[in-house]
């Protein structure tokens, strides 16, 4: 019975399997470097404006905030700062609510 079933042997392991493998994971790294350079960096390039803008606040600096209030400095704290709205009007944020630095003379036009 033997001469109607072949026997079965087993083959050495080709050497492309080996290359396949190195070939299967280039576009997962492919597409880990494209994620890095157009999500990733960015975010992490505005955040270091975003806080080296809030360490540079000063007194009579004229913001915006986040909520789209805007005023001038009074007073500075470590985390929080006086924002006159207007004439006798002070609210207090955080500072990492700032989200701009207006130039000087901007909430004479509004």
């Amino acid at each position: 019975m033997n001469f109607f079933i072949s026997d079965a042997l087993a083959e050495a392991p080709a050497a492309t399997e080996q290359a396949s493998a190195i070939t299967g994971l280039l576009p997962l790294v492919i597409f880990g470097a494209v994620l890095y350079f157009l999500m990733i960096r960015p975010q992490v390039k505005r955040q270091k404006e975003h806080k080296k803008m809030v360490e540079a606040l000063a007194k009579g600096d004229e913001i915006v905030t986040t909520g789209g209030m805007a005023g001038k400095i009074t007073d500075l704290g470590e985390n929080f700062l006086l924002l006159e709205v207007s004439d006798g009007t002070a609210v207090k944020i955080r500072r990492q609510a700032v989200d701009s630095v207006l130039p000087k003379g901007s909430l004479k036009e509004l």
